[in-house]
């Protein structure tokens, strides 16, 4: 099954392809130099940091090369985030999850929670994926326990992997879910969203 655009609706979130009309939403909401502190898009403006990451996933999905969503909090209307499916090869049955970003306001909320459950049911359950990766600077420890929380495993470290902006060479850490966790995976995170 091709990749391509689509609208996930959880309670909490719906995941919508990113437009235009979600821009000035996300860089109201994400522009604090918090958010974009361990990704590629860090800008002195964190406006900019935002613009940044639309104009780089509007590109990637105009090559079919990823599947950019804006995270729409239900209760307010407001894109209070970014997340994408990329690196997808049916043949191989894998995609990757990633370049999520959040604004602060719904950090440790049940909305990357939804997000994440909902692309990963996606993945599985419509896609037919054997396995789901995920991966973050390893300097960020805060990503690595919601990754893990969510149960994907610490499978290592890519070592000397992306050069940052500021030209740190970035250590990214490997977490993956495959199709046999994902009933168990599934189930967890149902229980703490029906909460």
């Amino acid at each position: 099954m091709k990749l391509s655009p689509i609208t996930l609706r959880g309670r909490h979130v719906r995941l919508e392809p990113l437009a235009e009309s979600h821009h000035a939403s996300m860089e109201r909401l994400g522009a604090e130099p918090e958010v974009w502190r361990w990704t590629g898009f860090l800008h002195a403006d964190p406006q900019e940091s935002v613009r940044g990451w639309c104009r780089t996933l509007g590109a990637m999905l105009s090559r079919e090369e990823a599947v950019p969503f804006a995270i729409v909090e239900s209760a307010t209307g407001n894109a209070v985030g970014g997340t994408v499916l990329f690196d997808y090869s049916e043949p191989n049955q894998r995609l990757e999850i990633g370049y999520t970003w959040l604004a602060k306001p719904v950090w440790r909320t049940a909305v990357n929670t939804e997000a994440k459950f909902l692309l990963l049911r996606h993945a599985f359950e419509t896609l037919g994926c054997g396995r789901v990766q995920l991966k973050t600077d390893a300097r960020n420890v805060r990503s690595q326990m919601a990754i893990a929380r969510l149960g994907a495993v610490r499978e290592g470290v890519l070592r000397s992997h992306m050069i940052m902006p500021d030209g740190f060479v970035r250590d990214s850490v490997m977490f993956s879910i495959v199709a046999a966790e994902w009933p168990v995976v599934k189930a967890r995170l149902e229980g703490w969203l029906a909460r």
